[in-house]
């Protein structure tokens, strides 16, 4: 939100996967309804993740210029993803933060990655990945107390049940694959070569894939251009205890 106050008119400023921006505009002016909502993209704003070194720290230790930053609040998802900010196009991030150091879009994925946190229509395919398969509710993505939503009941009931059978999780090659990047929806397979799961997005080593937490322990691998690659799974030490089980 960024309105100050309660007698403003509320502003609010989502975040979304820049290659569906025209289908989410159509989708939330479907449910408008006759409201006075205006629903428009802001290209003169730039959005920056600012991630932190091995050790996940507090953004009040972060210096800053807050008058150049629109919004710098930590990144909603998990701590160790750091802090979103968002500034004017143009604006001056070594200034914002002194002795920060700007990378570029692949070290934000790899850390992704690293972390096993889904992002974006590649990595949560619409109509198919399902909320808690993809540990929506580890990073404040779902509510179970909000009424009725598309998919609520299913979610729901799933998770008062606690029986998940796959989950998203992050992946490693001992080296980056071979020839060009794994294609979306590769089976992985055990060792015996039963089906493990699906490969869903990566970069490098490193990757992210919905498994059957039954065989997550196991060695895996991918079938690619006849020869069989290894991969290895792992569970993300920022989720809950309980979920590693």
């Amino acid at each position: 939100r960024l309105h100050g106050n309660t007698a403003e008119e509320p502003h609010i400023l989502l975040e979304c996967d820049s290659s569906v921006l025209d289908s989410i505009q159509k989708h939330l002016k479907l449910y408008k309804i006759r409201r006075k909502v205006t629903i428009t993209p802001c290209p003169e704003l730039s959005l920056w993740a600012v991630i932190p070194g091995e050790q996940p720290g507090d953004a009040s230790s972060l210096p800053k210029r807050a008058d150049q930053a629109l919004l710098f609040t930590p990144d909603p998802r998990a701590e160790v993803m750091g802090w979103r900010l968002i500034a004017k196009k143009g604006a001056n991030l070594s200034e914002i933060i002194p002795g920060s150091q700007i990378g570029d879009v692949q070290d934000y994925h790899r850390h992704r990655y690293k972390q096993g946190i889904p992002e974006g229509v590649e990595d949560l395919p619409p109509g198919v990945a399902l909320p808690l398969e993809s540990n929506l509710a580890f990073m404040n993505g779902i509510s179970f107390t909000k009424g009725c939503y598309i998919g609520q009941e299913l979610t729901a009931r799933t998770h008062h049940m606690g029986v998940i059978r796959k989950r998203l999780l992050p992946v490693r090659f001992p080296a980056a694959p071979p020839g060009a990047r794994i294609p979306p929806g590769t089976d992985i397979l055990t060792e015996s070569g039963k089906r493990a799961g699906k490969f869903r997005a990566g970069a490098g080593e490193l990757g992210l894939a919905l498994l059957r937490l039954a065989h997550a322990g196991e060695p895996l691998c991918v079938a690619l251009g006849g020869d069989r690659v290894r991969l290895s799974a792992s569970t993300p030490q920022w989720w809950p205890k309980a979920a590693a089980k």
